[in-house]
């Protein structure tokens, strides 16, 4: 079985992220400690919670997250994509610096948080979406966006008055601005993706 890690910053979605992920039939393990992350296959950052405390969670003890992961395939969801840029308008903490750009708050000429189904407009390949058509759709709960510094991680986008990035990717990094273990068939689908690459 896949071995994969949730690490918990006192993120809300544990429970419905490990259950999905257990259908799939990898053995998971929540973890509250960064340093505690080596030897999994994969690493999930989940996403509900606040930018600042969820990184301080993940520098407790000046760990360097970057060097525990090394390559090791890492899955942030909403909050956890937003967490591999380098800043947010969210808090004033760094963020981990694994892409370029920053995360902004939705504009107010929408709803916030923005809550509700949209379709992906997928952009270029990712592993992640092998199988997953595009215009399918897929459950956000957000009020913030990324701002990539380039388009060339952006995956794929979604559309609501403004293009929004849903799906980011650099190197062992995916990110979904959208909740996977909340998207029905097609979050599930991504999921079993990701987790053949951590199988790897």
């Amino acid at each position: 079985m896949t071995k994969i890690a949730i690490f918990d910053y006192g993120a809300g979605n544990i429970f419905s992220l490990k259950n999905a992920l257990e259908k799939q039939n990898a053995t998971v393990e929540v973890q509250t400690q960064a340093d505690t992350l080596t030897g999994y296959d994969g690493i999930f950052l989940p996403g509900v919670g606040n930018f600042d405390p969820a990184i301080q969670s993940i520098n407790r003890n000046s760990v360097d997250f970057l060097k525990v992961v090394g390559e090791t395939p890492v899955f942030g969801i909403c909050l956890g994509m937003e967490m591999f840029f380098e800043k947010s308008q969210e808090g004033k903490e760094r963020g981990l610096g694994i892409i370029s750009g920053d995360v902004v708050v939705l504009p107010d000429t929408l709803k916030v948080p923005h809550m509700g189904w949209n379709a992906l407009e997928i952009k270029k390949e990712s592993k992640i979406l092998e199988g997953v058509e595009n215009n399918s759709w897929v459950y956000f709960v957000h009020s913030y966006r990324v701002n990539p510094a380039t388009q060339d991680v952006v995956v794929a986008e979604s559309d609501y008055d403004i293009k929004v990035p849903a799906i980011v990717q650099k190197d062992n990094y995916f990110g979904t601005q959208f909740h996977p273990e909340k998207s029905g068939d097609v979050g599930a689908l991504m999921l079993k993706n990701f987790l053949r690459e951590c199988s790897k």
